[in-house]
């Protein structure tokens, strides 16, 4: 198996007892390695990025380099006056003191820390559950808000750049294959329409941008409920994984992420549209767990464009979505035919559900 082969390249102290697959990524191969000595044993993570996702691999863990030094070195000065322990993956170096393997298709393998005594569940559970990943998210926000983003490359050009998306999805339309699983889908029919729609809406983020309402920083990229970790023996939030999406951003784009991840409590595969709805109460809870952390960092711009992500962020995965499948199902990994379609089909759902609770949801933000 290769990831044995690789996990063994890895500056771990014991013999390797097995790697097995481990969570439900829907872009990398992720495992769990165990190595054991006479006595003691230790537990890490190997993951494969792949290059035909992921261009330039290296700026990933370039990035990751970047911004766990930067954080550890908070985490430590700030670990007296914390009201919990904060964790976050530290990277693993080779035997030969490089931060990753390049295997021989050109992929990057890389071997991070597991995070101690924690686990992240796929949907959120209960208000409290939102209210920790509300706290994990302003933390790390927090941690960052000094990282200037011009130290970090772009892992993913244009990535949650919406108007970009809304141009693939356009180009897969054009295709004879696009046209095909177009018409072949009365749901794939209504898809489209539901996006040609809001087509005006998809450059809200980024015009503001344009107008100096909005600036760049440092953003995780990936946000969601299964990417909170909560400590198992306190029920706390303790850390974020997943830094593959590290990059220049607006915060916007995370805050949008989380909201559609922690507020629909049906999950990205919900087994009934009807089942989809954008939660108050969760999101209620949410807000105020992150802005305990953001209050010091967050503009007056800021603030004023808040709805604005949490309506486009599953708008934006929608289309992404929808695009793969018109694409033929090129970039995200799928357990059967129309997978794509279905998830997003669940994104609309949700994004149909916040603009039907707008009102609400600018009163918990505050505005009048």
């Amino acid at each position: 198996m290769r990831a044995a082969l690789i996990a063994r390249q890895f500056d771990v102290q014991g013999r390797l007892v097995t790697v097995e697959p481990y969570g439900s990524g829907n872009v990398n191969d992720t495992y769990l390695a165990i190595f054991r000595t006479t006595f003691s044993e230790q537990r890490f993570i190997v993951q494969r990025i792949r290059k035909a996702v992921f261009p330039q691999p290296e700026v990933i863990m370039q990035n990751m380099r970047v911004l766990t030094d930067h954080c550890h070195a908070k985490l430590e000065a700030e670990a007296e006056g914390a009201d919990r322990i904060w964790q976050l993956p530290k990277i693993i170096q080779t035997k030969t003191g490089e931060d990753w393997v390049t295997d021989a298709d050109g992929d990057l393998w890389r071997a991070i820390s597991q995070i101690a005594s924690a686990q992240a569940y796929e949907k959120v559970r209960n208000p409290e559950h939102a209210h920790e990943a509300g706290i994990v998210l302003g933390h790390f926000h927090r941690m960052v808000s000094d990282l200037p983003a011009e130290k970090l490359g772009y892992a993913l050009p244009g990535f949650h750049v919406t108007p970009g998306y809304l141009a693939k999805m356009d180009a897969a339309l054009a295709s004879p294959g696009g046209q095909e699983r177009l018409h072949a889908s009365v749901e794939a029919k209504r898809a489209v329409r539901f996006v040609e729609a809001r087509r005006a809406r998809c450059a809200v983020l980024e015009e503001a941008r344009a107008r100096g309402d909005l600036a760049l920083r440092t953003t995780h990229g990936d946000p969601k409920v299964g990417n909170i970790m909560i400590d198992e023996a306190t029920g706390r939030g303790t850390c974020i994984v997943d830094l593959d999406t590290v990059q220049p951003g607006l915060v916007h784009y995370d805050i949008g992420d989380a909201t559609r991840s922690v507020c629909n409590p049906a999950g990205e595969d919900a087994p009934e549209l009807g089942s989809v709805v954008f939660d108050l109460d969760l999101f209620t809870m949410f807000h105020r767990g992150y802005q305990a952390h953001a209050q010091d960092f967050l503009s007056p711009a800021d603030h004023r464009h808040l709805f604005d992500c949490i309506h486009l962020i599953p708008l934006e995965l929608g289309l992404r979505f929808l695009a793969d499948h018109l694409a033929g199902d090129v970039y995200f990994k799928v357990r059967y035919p129309g997978h794509n379609l279905r998830r997003a089909l669940v994104q609309f759902k949700l994004a149909e559900s916040i603009e039907a609770r707008e009102p609400a949801i600018r009163k918990v933000l505050g505005e009048r």
